[in-house]
């Protein structure tokens, strides 16, 4: 079945999206990982709610929050430089079929499209999703720590860094091709001459 995605403001969300995404995490958050605590913050306002969605019901969730709202800390980039990506969860009957990483996917995409792909994108992610992050270009910063009960860690992915594609220049491709003609040329002649001298 195909996922489609929607990203949108809290402004736009409808109060059924807004109950849907809730009941979302606080089905994976509080109640799978027997995790009591307050979910529903003040940021939620702030953020994009992108919401993955199949025949119109909710199955994945994350929220992006913009670099002037973020308060996670990098070793590489104050705060509110960087964009972060949060709350990231696919209901249990959807996991295991790549969901996850086309949420993070489109995430990544709309911050480097609308906060520049100059600047990073935090996380805090908990410890044993390491290896998925990591497989998606995220690096560990820092030591591990508690956060509601649970092992987190903070992870940056780095900025997108140019890469300089080296022009052959084809100026420097024609004469060193004339100069292979005349030197063939030349051997040729002087073979020639000694031919004829023999």
């Amino acid at each position: 079945m195909t996922n489609e995605f929607s990203i949108k403001k809290f402004d736009d969300l409808t109060s059924v999206d807004v109950y849907h995404i809730l009941r979302a995490r606080a089905q994976v958050f509080v109640v799978e990982q027997n995790c009591p605590y307050q979910d529903m913050d003040e940021l939620d306002f702030d953020c994009l709610h992108l919401i993955a969605h199949q025949n119109e019901m909710l199955v994945g969730y994350c929220r992006i929050i913009p670099p002037e709202f973020n308060t996670l800390k990098s070793l590489s980039s104050p705060a509110n430089q960087m964009s972060a990506i949060g709350r990231v969860l696919v209901l249990a009957p959807y996991r295991g079929s790549g969901l996850a990483r086309q949420i993070m996917v489109q995430a990544i995409n709309y911050c480097r499209k609308h906060y520049g792909k100059k600047r990073p994108i935090v996380i805090s992610a908990q410890t044993y999703l390491l290896s998925f992050y990591e497989s998606l270009g995220f690096v560990v910063e820092g030591g591990r720590y508690l956060e509601d009960g649970i092992e987190h860690v903070t992870m940056v992915l780095p900025p997108v860094k140019k890469v300089k594609v080296k022009k052959e220049n084809s100026k420097s491709t024609v004469g060193t091709i004339l100069t292979f003609l005349l030197l063939i040329l030349g051997l040729m002649f002087i073979a020639g001459l000694i031919y004829l001298m023999t």
